[in-house]
């Protein structure tokens, strides 16, 4: 390719990015979290020792070069506008560029609690048709992966669709976990399925099924009105999973979007943390030497609130008191005091004290594991003050009696069940 057509296609991309908005749907519990999110909404959950669930889709729109970015909020959000406010006003209103919290307003009635992920966008729609986008980026919130939004979208553009849909490539047996699509050789979706017993398979295999991502690219007055439509249907559930897509298949040129390596033609790195073991796994896994999510990449950086804080500190070098960590990522503010850390995350101003020891663990910020302690495959949330001489992770009957244990026996403590009573845990 030329460097003037190279330069062509570049501009190209950008006029698509800046006639873009991003719609994140960050209204969710997340109830599969437990107590962690007992006062915090999902993509609030703090994630990778420095950021919030949130930081990555806001990160790839910011990455790709989507700027006008509008944020869904519903479910005890204090935390997350609050994360938003502090972490990403970086954006010049002056260059056209937002990131907007969109809460639900009783802008359609009294009653006007979003409904479902389709309704959440039609209660805002007298407010982006104001904004006259060309596309509409619809994201979920609670997803944790590095995706270039601009390629997809040039591709939605490519193959004049009305709607492109994220997927992922999945085995059969995981597909049964999610919407999936049927496709033909060309990627044109022609049936769209919601947890299905016997997924349908990608062309040319017979073990791989195409998983929705919950990631859509819209032509902006194609989506307004599909959400008209889909508003007067009293028979509808409002999500577009389960009405929207299925709704406009046969009509219109829907695609799906592999969401692959494009130097690999792998499947790229997603994960849904949206259980307590899914958590800890995606957690544990950037503690690895080489792990899939790289967060040292400065080509595709996650951006997010930075709190001040001084450099992580080890103390004390005695045989039975010294200060280490092996295999673990440690934040700024830590304090490691006469303790050891094994193969764990420690979060900013987490302090461990004397004889301690803590492995397998993700310690969330501003947590005090005091002496005498042992603390294994545990998720200690924020906040905690661990008693002295405290054993977690040993014993799964004594856990269960005070604290929550998953499947896969990870640990979960709150202040709550410490009888630490705080009003809530941002």
């Amino acid at each position: 390719m030329s460097e003037s057509n190279n330069h062509a296609q570049v501009r190209s991309v950008n006029n698509l990015t800046r006639n873009t908005i991003a719609l994140i749907l960050a209204g969710g519990r997340g109830s599969r979290l437990m107590n962690m999110t007992d006062w915090r909404a999902k993509p609030a959950v703090p994630f990778g020792g420095k950021f919030r669930i949130i930081d990555f889709p806001l990160s790839n729109c910011v990455n790709s070069g989507i700027r006008k970015i509008g944020i869904l909020t519903q479910y005890k959000a204090d935390s997350l506008i609050r994360h938003i406010q502090q972490g990403w006003g970086f954006l010049r209103g002056e260059f056209g560029e937002y990131v907007d919290l969109m809460p639900a307003q009783q802008r359609v009635d009294e009653d006007s609690w979003y409904k479902g992920t389709a309704d959440a966008i039609f209660q805002n729609i007298d407010i982006l048709r104001t904004r006259r986008p060309e596309y509409i980026l619809v994201l979920a919130g609670d997803h944790i992966y590095k995706m270039d939004y601009a390629a997809m979208l040039a591709d939605h553009v490519e193959k004049n669709a009305d709607l492109t849909i994220g997927c992922l490539e999945v085995s059969l047996q995981e597909a049964t976990a999610f919407g999936v699509m049927d496709v033909d050789a060309n990627r044109r979706v022609k049936a769209f399925v919601e947890k299905p017993e016997h997924p349908p398979v990608m062309p040319g295999r017979t073990d791989t099924a195409l998983a929705s991502m919950g990631i859509y690219i819209f032509n902006a007055g194609f989506l307004f009105e599909q959400l008209l439509k889909d508003a007067d249907t009293k028979t509808s559930s409002h999500d577009f999973g389960k009405d929207i897509i299925p709704a406009v298949i046969h009509k219109y040129v829907v695609n799906a979007y592999p969401f692959l390596d494009l130097q690999s033609g792998q499947q790229s790195y997603w994960r849904d943390v949206g259980t307590i073991d899914a958590y800890w796994s995606a957690n544990m896994e950037l503690i690895g030497v080489n792990p899939e999510l790289n967060l040292y990449d400065n080509t595709w950086p996650i951006w997010t609130h930075q709190q001040q804080t001084p450099p992580a500190k080890f103390v004390f070098d005695d045989d039975e008191r010294r200060g280490l960590a092996v295999d673990s990522m440690v934040s700024g503010g830590c304090v490691i005091s006469g303790a050891k850390v094994r193969h764990s995350l420690l979060f900013s101003n987490v302090r461990v004290n004397s004889y301690s020891m803590v492995q397998d663990s993700i310690i969330l910020p501003e947590a005090n594991i005091a002496r005498n302690c042992r603390i294994t495959k545990a998720i200690i949330e924020k906040n905690c003050q661990v008693p002295e001489g405290t054993i977690i992770g040993e014993n799964r009957e004594e856990d269960e009696k005070r604290f929550h244990v998953s499947a896969g026996g990870v640990v979960l403590v709150t202040p709550d069940m410490l009888g630490q009573k705080l009003h809530y845990v941002r």
